[in-house]
């Protein structure tokens, strides 16, 4: 039998020691801790006050921030206000943005005149800034090549001719180190005496073709530092009042440690072990009678 009690009892403290925490677990996370607190003496009263800080993030509930009314030192403290600072912090980072654009020319200097000196950035992921040209990096490309073509012609005059004959007349030309063809022929006649003699004007003509580029395309970069502004941290301040505690709080101020939160874990252990002992009870009365 004594060793049947001094296992349910063994079992009573077991059950008190796992119940305590889980009890405990209740109040946790509740209620939020300042990073800082001050004592100082403010208002037109010269009075004592209390400044507590508390450092919350965004998914923080601020409502958990504790409150109430509590007395130190004699002194009761109650809320006067509470304040929110959001701690605004700013990312920089360097940033180059290369511009794009088309051009009649390829004359270096013509297209630095028309490319602006700063231009504004924003990125995608919504950092802002002052970028200014980098002139080192400014390059003109062709988009392409076209082919021109034109009509070109010459005149000759061939004199002192015999007859108005078309093969005394060249059929082609180097002019310009081009060739060009006989297209048409005038004549001309003069007389001395009995003799005629012919002048023939002839006009070549010939075909030429040039290459020449369809368009231009300037690239730029746009270099410097981009920054981006982001809360992640709220601050709170709760200033706390004080007046003269009245006796009552005083003495509670000063009453002993509150033991009541051991009560719940001690009557599940105590109600484990009083199953226990009687189950054990009945069981050696029904073994005692067979």
């Amino acid at each position: 039998m004594k060793k049947t009690i001094s296992m349910f009892m063994a079992m009573f403290l077991l059950c008190a020691f796992f119940a305590f925490p889980a009890y405990a677990d209740e109040g946790k996370n509740n209620c939020y801790y300042p990073i800082s607190v001050d004592e100082y003496i403010g208002g037109d009263f010269d009075e004592l006050r209390i400044q507590k800080v508390y450092q919350l993030s965004l998914d923080d509930d601020p409502a958990k921030i504790p409150t109430a009314d509590f007395v130190r030192n004699g002194r009761l403290y109650y809320l006067l206000d509470m304040t929110r600072q959001d701690e605004v912090g700013v990312d920089t980072k360097s940033h180059v943005q290369t511009v794009t654009l088309p051009s009649k020319t390829n004359d270096m200097e013509q297209i630095l005149q028309t490319l602006d000196a700063e231009i504004e950035a924003t990125t995608e992921d919504g950092y802002t800034g002052t970028l200014h040209l980098d002139h080192t990096t400014v390059k003109v490309t062709t988009d392409g090549y076209a082919t021109k073509t034109g009509t070109v012609s010459a005149s000759r005059t061939y004199s002192n001719l015999s007859d108005a004959d078309l093969s005394l007349v060249p059929k082609t030309i180097s002019d310009n180190g081009r060739t060009l063809t006989l297209a048409d022929v005038q004549w001309s006649n003069s007389t001395d005496g009995e003799t005629t003699r012919y002048t023939a004007t002839a006009r070549y003509t010939g075909t030429t073709s040039s290459k020449y580029a369809t368009g231009y395309t300037v690239t730029a970069n746009y270099s410097g530092k981009v920054s981006k502004t982001g809360c992640d941290v709220v601050v709170y301040t709760a200033i706390f009042g004080s007046v003269e505690a009245p006796e009552e709080a005083a003495a509670t101020e000063a009453a002993p440690i509150d033991l009541s939160g051991l009560k719940r874990p001690v009557m599940i252990g105590g109600a484990v072990l009083a199953l226990a002992l009687g189950g054990a009870f009945v069981f050696t009365k029904i073994k005692k009678r067979r």
